[in-house]
């Protein structure tokens, strides 16, 4: 499937060296460091599209794995085995599995600080336990910075039913979370890099069972099971400091992060509370280790069959919005000797060059060949008319599959005003999305009566690209 303008983000950011990393930190996505400057490393072996995406595929094989264990620490072997089954049956796990972004690391870096909670709590004799729970929490701090929210779950379950326990865990937690700190500040001062983001609504919440499900059928099964979970969690001996947790852990997040929107900024996004879904599915995992291998079946089955249709989703061509292999098939298929192509959003040239390369018509803005140091962006030239002195056919990508151009620079504006008008277009890709367009020059139409035509003609509002 095609790679999403955000996993172009990561692919832009880490081919930099130390340098150029270090310089895009200080201007966005600088609580992404780590994870960026890892997959600057990971990239040193490779740039194929399934090597980039492997990563995220161990992640999410890892947080399977540490699923499995604390279920069974926490109740049995089969509440284990049956929650990390939950868990790996769940499309927003195969979606984000298979993203070449850092969530699938913040879900697994969240189940091992859980982890470690537990042996910290109850396996006092456990050596070095609250350094290895602090080292847990700072990795945790460092794949995205918003999933350090779960460890509210496990101030709250500790300080109501463990007291006495505090004094090994707050340490550790105050040690493991200086990391996430610097990237929260770091992201915070870099807030204008997400000024796209609304203030939510509390119908936010509504949305939850989709986050953590990955279509809305699947979420109301998760849903329905770990309510279960939680009533039976009691009949079957699981001390209520585990189960506040797990509770806390699946419901103060989006709590948390809500009200960080409406008190410092927005910043609630579904995707940043990925980290709970883990929670979800260990309370899945408890309430069908209370049922018959039948109903366990039956449940499982329903799970699958809910799931079944966003699985085969995410694993299209568009699966990830955004499709550029269509949008370089599409130009290489129709592009005759002479064509030039531009870019409402030049971000957007990261994607089709690593599909397309040179395949692709000439890019008569582009000023450089690498993006800027401070952004995804590419330097690129501003005479529009002077570039396409001598061309008759222009084609243009913006993301959206709206009418016109809503995001970028304005290239058809620009394209109209000298002389052009849009032959056809092409939607690519879901909602989001992208359009391709190809736009010729009209005969007999001059520049200045473009522009007078192009003055008359209603301009969208600029939209941010990400």
């Amino acid at each position: 499937m095609s790679q999403s303008s955000d996993e172009m983000a990561t692919l832009s950011a880490a081919r930099r060296g130390a340098a150029g990393l270090w310089e895009l930190a200080q201007h966005i996505d600088g609580h992404f460091l780590p994870y960026y400057a890892f997959m600057h490393l990971w990239l040193e072996f490779g740039q194929a599209e399934w090597w980039l995406r492997l990563p995220s595929a161990i992640a999410t094989g890892v947080a399977a794995t540490l699923v499995a264990d604390l279920g069974r620490r926490l109740h049995s072997r089969p509440a284990g085995m049956t929650a990390a089954t939950v868990y790996v049956f769940l499309p927003s796990v195969s979606y984000h599995g298979q993203n070449v972004r850092s969530y699938a690391f913040a879900a697994a870096m969240a189940v091992l600080a859980t982890w470690a909670l537990y042996r910290l709590v109850e396996e006092p004799e456990w050596r070095g336990g609250r350094w290895k729970y602090a080292a847990a929490v700072a990795l945790l701090g460092c794949t995205q910075v918003f999933a350090l929210l779960v460890l509210a779950a496990h101030l709250l379950a500790v300080t109501l039913h463990r007291r006495g326990a505090l004094g090994r865990i707050l340490p550790g937690m105050a040690l493991g979370c200086v990391p996430g700190a610097v990237w929260a500040v770091v992201g915070f001062n870099e807030r204008h890099a997400i000024s796209w983001i609304r203030l939510p609504e509390p119908a936010v919440f509504l949305a939850l069972p989709k986050m953590a499900g990955g279509t809305a059928p699947a979420g109301g099964i998760l849903l329905v099971l770990a309510l279960a979970g939680l009533l039976l969690a009691r009949r079957h001996r699981v001390h209520r400091l585990w189960t506040t947790l797990l509770a806390g852990w699946a419901v103060l997040p989006p709590v948390l992060l809500f009200g960080l929107s409406h008190l410092v900024s927005p910043v609630y996004v579904d995707r940043y509370l990925f980290a709970t879904v883990p929670a979800y599915a260990l309370l899945a995992g408890l309430a069908l280790a209370s049922m018959s291998p039948l109903l366990v079946v039956l449940a499982l089955t329903a799970a699958l069959a809910a799931g079944l249709p966003g699985q085969l989703d995410v694993r299209r061509e568009d699966g990830h919005h955004e499709n550029f292999p269509r949008a370089v098939r599409i130009i290489s298929d129709a592009a005759l000797p002479g064509d030039a192509i531009m870019y409402n959003g030049s971000w957007l040239r990261t994607g089709m060059l690593y599909y397309g390369g040179r395949s692709l018509p000439d890019d008569v803005l582009l000023a450089g060949a690498d993006p800027r140091p401070d952004s995804f962006n590419y330097p690129e030239r501003t005479d529009v008319t002077a570039v396409l002195d001598g061309r008759e056919r222009v084609w243009v990508l913006w993301r959206g599959n709206g009418g016109s151009a809503n995001s970028g620079s304005d290239r058809p504006g620009a394209l109209v005003r000298a002389g052009f008008t849009r032959d056809r277009s092409w939607q690519v890709g879901r909602m989001p999305g992208m359009t391709v367009a190809l736009y010729t020059r009209q005969a007999g139409l001059a520049p200045d009566s473009a522009a007078d035509l192009a003055s008359r003609t209603p301009h969208r509002r600029p939209h941010p690209n990400r």
